[in-house]
């Protein structure tokens, strides 16, 4: 029986990338993917998380655990605080959508730059990162820089200058880069070209701690793989 992993989105162009991760690196994994796109709109027209936005955070991941998620991983990283209530409430593992990619940041260290093509990513990442960095006692430089226009380009169908933006407000002084959400991945070679810096995106990584989650040793026995085929559905919220 293969384990069934709920992902959340808040955007219809975060789908491809992680359906892409999960494909190459845990395709026995059966993918379940529930979306409210109006999260990310109200989001911004609000510039702040409110009451009404986490409880629709957080119903999803009802949604997703209810239809028998084993764990459960969240694509959009503005959404920091509403995640963190679920993370404290399902007895499943629940998996910001940069989590694992800032621990491999850190592990690079020196000079980290965020970017972000919606705006409240970025600080949210940051304040992420800084607390990590606090919590592990490191001492790193931080910036967060906002891409505009990169998004639009992606969602009216012009890849090519999204990730063309993205490379371009890549800084020449980091040493890591972050790419701050999951629509960003496919902007990873257009960034590595124009940087000598390690360049991050946030799917792999978080697929590959999602694995390593679901298939740790128990009892000194690693369990047998999951499944033979991925199979995806999408559930839409409104």
């Amino acid at each position: 029986m293969s384990t069934i992993i709920g992902v959340i989105h808040a955007t219809r162009v975060a789908v491809s990338p992680i359906e892409a991760a999960f494909g190459i690196h845990w395709p026995e994994a059966e993918v379940v993917q529930f979306m409210d796109e109006s999260l990310m709109r109200d989001l911004d027209e609000t510039g702040h998380l409110t009451p009404a936005i986490s409880e629709r955070v957080e119903s999803l991941a009802d949604f997703a655990y209810k239809d028998g998620a084993a764990a459960i991983l969240y694509s959009c990283s503005a959404f920091g605080p509403a995640i963190e209530a679920v993370q404290a409430r399902l007895p499943v593992p629940v998996l910001k959508p940069n989590q694992a990619m800032l621990d491999e940041a850190l592990a690079f260290g020196g000079r980290i730059q965020i970017l972000s093509t919606f705006r409240p990513s970025g600080p949210s990442i940051r304040r992420e990162l800084e607390a990590l960095t606090e919590q592990k006692r490191l001492e790193v430089e931080i910036d967060d820089s906002y891409v505009p226009g990169a998004l639009d380009a992606l969602q009216a169908g012009d890849p090519d200058a999204h990730d063309t933006l993205i490379a371009d407000a890549a800084g020449s002084r980091a040493d890591v880069v972050l790419l701050a959400q999951f629509s960003m991945a496919r902007a990873r070679d257009a960034v590595s070209r124009r940087v000598d810096a390690k360049v991050l995106s946030s799917p792999v990584s978080a697929v590959l701690a999602l694995k390593r989650m679901m298939r740790a040793p128990a009892n000194g026995h690693a369990p047998a793989a999951n499944g033979t085929a991925a199979t995806s559905a999408q559930h839409l919220s409104a």
